[in-house]
């Protein structure tokens, strides 16, 4: 057969049934897997695994929220801060949901942060265990499909097809599925499931999830040190890239409004907090307008909840999920007591708020510095 022949068989093959995958194909990942695991700071590892060391479902059931569309760096710090402050379920039902919002401010997505005390709430009312089964944690407050089979899986040690953005670029690329993306979930989970181990489930559902984080990445993916890519559709054809296969992303509209951020003589600033249902409930901001993600607000200084010598500070722009907004920041400094719905932070307290990320941009473009937790080194000794 000409080469050129060769090339065009290997373009036009169908994607491998799952039986054309080899039998060990589990093993293969997951001796790859322990070699080169992540090392994270809620996981027990392969060779803790080995020694009878057993995962807590608290503290997976904890990472898992908070990864939920975040990624794993950025969540490492919170998950050690919240561990320390709470180290089990029963500690973070008992803390104030105001203390939790202010431990999770900067991580997004906040209505996380309130089913997180709601189920905390749940499993300490039904005595501290988690359920060990998808169904019965699905039950509980904020958990879905790819969290209970997560938990059920790494927690518990029970076979479940855990299917998120990694793992589903795995698989589209390991049987080249050209559906895309958005309507190619269930058939992605359908592989998963028959590739899932009897033994060792939880490791397998890790390994794959570390196997997309640092093997299969989306660009420039390492294909040679993979440990699936004799039985991989897309390596064979030579097109990895390609897969997954998505859609032309529509644009995000764009949403205006504006802040307003008032400072007292002793440096406090004006702050009120936010509905607990609806865009970031329950978290704490500066005055706005009545912008949401489908209207626009007022944009200029005469829309200021109340008099003050309002001057512009800039323009500050945040992407939300479905939109983006750009706020015009007006700062003026107000005397006497907060107007009624209003507190003042002092502000050796505005960096422990629960204010999301959209605010204290707002803050800092008024006053800059002023939401940075201040270093201990910065603080004068008592005979400087």
């Amino acid at each position: 057969m000409a080469p050129a022949d060769e090339t065009r068989k290997a373009l036009t093959r169908k994607a491998p049934n799952s039986k054309a995958i080899s039998d060990d194909t589990a093993s293969r990942l997951l001796a790859w897997y322990d070699a080169h695991h992540r090392e994270l700071p809620w996981r027990v590892t392969p060779r803790e695994h080995a020694r009878g060391v057993r995962p807590d479902p608290y503290r997976i059931w904890l990472s898992e929220v908070m990864l939920q569309q975040t990624t794993v760096e950025a969540v490492k710090s919170y998950f050690r801060a919240f561990v320390e402050k709470w180290p089990d379920v029963e500690a973070l039902a008992a803390a104030p949901t105001e203390d939790v919002m202010k431990a999770w401010a900067g991580l997004g997505y906040y209505s996380r942060a309130r089913n997180l005390k709601a189920c905390a709430d749940l499993v300490a009312a039904r005595g501290g265990r988690f359920p060990d089964t998808e169904t019965g944690l699905r039950e509980l407050p904020g958990i879905g499909a790819y969290t209970s089979a997560a938990i059920t899986a790494i927690a518990f040690d029970r076979p479940a097809a855990v299917v998120d953005g990694n793992v589903e670029r795995v698989i589209s690329r390991l049987f080249s599925i050209t559906t895309p993306l958005s309507e190619a979930k269930a058939e992605i989970r359908g592989q998963v499931e028959r590739m899932v181990p009897a033994t060792r489930p939880g490791d397998f559902a890790q390994a794959m999830m570390d196997l997309g984080a640092t093997i299969c990445t989306p660009r420039r993916p390492r294909c040679m040190l993979c440990p699936l890519r004799g039985g991989c559709s897309a390596v064979i054809a030579g097109d990895p890239e390609n897969f997954p296969v998505r859609l032309p992303k529509a644009d995000k509209p764009l949403r205006r409004g504006a802040a307003f951020v008032a400072a007292h003589e002793d440096g406090a600033i004006l702050l009120r907090k936010r509905p607990e249902k609806g865009l970031l409930g329950g978290m704490t901001e500066v005055p706005t307008t009545a912008w949401t993600a489908r209207v626009d607000g007022a944009t200029t200084e005469a829309a200021a909840p109340f008099p003050g010598d309002w001057r512009h500070a800039g323009t500050i722009t945040h992407v939300f999920t479905h939109f983006a907004l750009e706020l015009e920041v007006f700062r003026a400094h107000i005397k006497g007591d907060a107007p009624e719905g209003y507190f003042w932070s002092a502000a050796s307290e505005i960096s422990g708020e629960a204010l999301p990320t959209v605010m204290k941009k707002a803050i800092e473009a008024a006053i800059p510095g002023a939401t940075k937790k201040p270093s201990p080194l910065s603080a004068k000794r008592p005979h400087d």
